[in-house]
C-alpha cells in the first residue's frame, strides 16, 4: 500500500488530460446550445412550412413554442442532475443525457405538424437540460480552483460557437437541403459524444449515501414546468389576463412557494437552496438572471428581423448576426485567463457596459437602417458577452467545495433557464402586440411570401409603410431588452472586488486523486 498523499495537487497548466475532458464536456455543449441558435433561425420557415395556408402563415408566438418547449424541458429536469450526479456518478448521467438529445434530434427530423415538433422539442431538452450543469461540474472538478477561470472560458467555447455557427448552419441547410437537416445534423455529433465521452471521462466512483427528495421532485419539477408554461403562453394570448397564463403561473408559484418552505427541512434537499448563503454564488445569481433575460430574449429577435424586414435568406440572416460571436470569441479567452488572476467585479461591469451600449444601437433599427450600424452593435454585444458571462459562473463556483460544486451549478442553470424563458416570454409578446397594434405591418411581412397581399395593402407604398412599422415595433422591443440590461449593472455592483480564497478543496480528503485520469 502506498502512504497517504496530501490533498490532490492540480497542476496550474492547462495539460492534455484536462484538455481531453474538456473536449468531452465541449462537444456536449456545442450540441445543446448550437440547436438554439440554428433553430432561431428556422422559425419564420415554420411559420411557412407547418402553415395550412402559405397565405396564412402561423403566428410568430406559436412557432416560438419549438424553442419554448425545449426549455421547459430543460428547466424540468436541471433540479435532478444534482442528486443524479452523486447517485449515479457524473460520466454515465452525461452519457445518457446525450443519448436523449440525439433521440430527440432525429424525432424532431420526422415530425410532419408543429404539435409533433413541438413535442419532439421536449425528448431533445431532457437530455439537453442535463449537459450544460453535468459538463460545469466535471469541469469543475478536472480544473481545480487555479484553473477554474481558464478552464470556464473553454466551456464558453459553445457560447461563441453557437452564436456564430447556428444561424450561418441553420440557414446553409435550410437552403441547400431541408429544414430537417438542423435536427439531423445531432445524430452524427452525438454518436461521436457517446463514444469519445466513455473513453475519455474518469470511471465514476460513486458513493451514494444521499436519498432522492421525492417530495421535492414533485413540488419542484412540475412547479417550474407550470411557471414557465404560463410565463410562454403570454406571447400566444397576448395578455395576462387570459386563464391558461394566470392559473398555470399561480399554481407553479405555489408548488414552488412550498418547494422553497420544504428544502430547508430534508438534509440532502432537491435542490439546496442553502447554498445561497455563500454571498459569491447569490449576488452572481442575481447578475446572471438580470443579464439573461434580457441578453437571450433579445437575441432570438435578430435572425427574425433580418428575414422578415429584410428580406434576406436564412443563409444571409446567419452571416449577419456572426459578428455577434466573433465579438465574444476575441473577448471570452482573455476574461478566463484574467478571472483566474483579478477578481470578477473588475471585470464583469465593463462587459455589461458593452452590451448596453450594443443594445442601445439596435433600438435605433429602421426598416432600410444600413447594415453596419445593426452589425457592429452585434459585435460589441459579442465582445461583452465574452467579459461577463463565463466570469459570473466562475465567480459563483470558485468558492464552494467539491461536493457543493455539482448542487451550485443545477442552481445556476435552473436561474438562466428560467430567465431565458421569462426574456423570450417578454420580447416575444411585446413584439407580437406591436405588430398586431400596426395596421400594415404583419400584412407587409407575408407578402414577401404571397405578393398578391401588397396589392391589398397600397403596393409598394403600402408595403414599405408596413415595413417601417414593424422595424419600430422591433425597435421598441429592444428598449425593453437595453432597460434590463441596464438593471444588471446594479448587482453586477456587489460582484467580488477582492481576490476571493477557493474552497474547492475543502471537503477533498488526502489522498484523493483528482478527478482526472491519466
Amino acid at each position: 500500500m502506498s502512504t497517504a498523499a496530501p490533498a490532490p495537487v492540480y497542476p496550474d497548466k492547462i495539460d492534455a488530460a484536462v484538455l481531453k475532458v474538456a473536449g468531452v464536456v465541449v462537444l456536449g455543449a456545442i450540441m445543446s446550445i448550437l440547436d438554439i441558435t440554428v433553430v432561431n433561425v428556422a422559425l419564420p420557415v415554420f411559420q411557412r412550412i407547418f402553415a395550412d395556408d402559405a397565405a396564412h402563415p402561423l403566428a410568430y408566438s406559436t412557432v416560438a413554442w419549438t424553442v419554448t418547449a425545449y426549455t421547459l424541458a430543460l428547466a424540468t429536469v436541471i433540479p435532478l442532475t444534482g442528486w443524479a450526479a452523486d447517485r449515479f456518478g457524473p460520466k454515465r448521467l452525461y452519457m445518457l443525457a446525450v443519448v436523449l438529445f440525439t433521440a430527440g434530434s432525429a424525432l424532431c427530423a420526422m415530425a410532419s405538424s408543429i404539435e409533433m415538433l413541438i413535442g419532439f422539442r421536449v425528448l431533445q431538452g431532457l437530455g439537453g437540460g442535463m449537459l450544460m450543469p453535468l459538463g460545469m461540474t466535471i469541469m469543475t472538478r478536472a480544473a481545480g480552483p487555479a484553473r477554474m477561470g481558464r478552464l470556464m472560458a473553454i466551456l464558453g467555447v459553445p457560447m461563441l460557437l453557437g452564436p456564430i455557427l447556428g444561424p450561418i448552419l441553420g440557414g446553409w441547410l435550410i437552403e441547400n437541403r431541408t429544414w430537417h437537416w438542423i435536427f439531423l445534423i445531432n445524430v452524427p455529433i452525438g454518436a461521436i459524444a457517446v463514444v469519445y465521452a466513455a473513453f475519455a471521462l474518469p470511471r465514476d466512483r460513486t458513493e451514494p449515501s444521499e436519498s432522492l427528495d421525492l417530495l421535492g421532485v414533485l413540488l419542484m419539477s412540475p412547479g417550474l414546468a407550470l411557471f414557465l408554461f404560463g410565463i410562454s403562453s403570454i406571447p400566444e394570448k397576448g395578455t395576462m389576463n387570459a386563464p391558461r397564463v394566470y392559473v398555470s403561473m399561480l399554481i407553479g408559484l405555489a408548488l414552488i412557494t412550498a418547494f422553497v418552505l420544504h428544502s430547508f427541512r430534508p438534509a440532502h434537499p432537491l435542490l439546496d437552496l442553502r447554498l445561497f448563503r455563500n454571498r459569491n454564488l447569490r449576488v452572481a445569481t442575481i447578475t446572471m438572471f438580470l443579464f439573461a433575460s434580457a441578453f437571450f430574449g433579445g437575441l432570438l429577435l435578430v435572425p427574425t428581423y433580418f428575414q422578415q424586414i429584410r428580406g434576406e435568406s436564412t443563409l444571409q440572416a446567419g452571416l449577419l448576426v456572426a459578428p455577434q460571436g466573433i465579438g465574444a470569441m476575441l473577448t471570452m479567452p482573455i476574461a478566463g485567463a484574467l478571472v483566474d488572476r483579478i477578481p470578477v467585479g473588475r471585470i464583469a461591469p465593463f462587459g455589461l457596459v458593452l452590451i448596453i451600449a450594443g443594445m442601445f444601437g439596435l433600438t435605433q433599427v429602421e426598416s432600410t437602417t444600413e447594415y453596419w450600424k445593426i452589425v457592429v452593435p452585434l459585435f460589441v454585444m459579442g465582445l461583452g458577452m465574452g467579459a461577463t458571462m463565463m466570469p459570473i459562473m466562475t465567480s459563483a463556483l470558485k468558492t464552494l467545495t467539491s461536493h457543493e460544486v455539482a448542487r451550485g451549478s443545477t442552481l445556476i442553470n435552473i436561474v438562466q433557464q428560467i430567465a431565458s424563458s421569462v426574456g423570450v416570454a417578454i420580447m416575444s409578446v411585446i413584439l407580437t402586440n406591436q405588430l398586431k397594434d400596426s395596421a400594415l405591418a404583419l400584412p407587409a411581412i407575408a407578402s414577401r411570401q404571397d405578393p398578391t397581399i401588397a396589392e391589398k395593402i397600397g403596393g409598394p407604398d403600402g408595403v414599405a409603410a408596413g415595413l417601417a412599422q414593424a422595424a419600430e415595433a422591433f425597435a421598441s422591443t429592444y428598449w425593453v431588452a437595453a432597460f434590463l440590461v441596464t438593471l444588471t449593472l446594479i448587482p453586477a455592483l456587489f460582484l467580488p472586488r477582492k481576490r476571493e480564497e477557493s474552497h474547492l478543496l475543502d471537503d477533498v480528503e488526502p489522498g484523493s486523486p483528482p478527478m482526472i485520469v491519466h
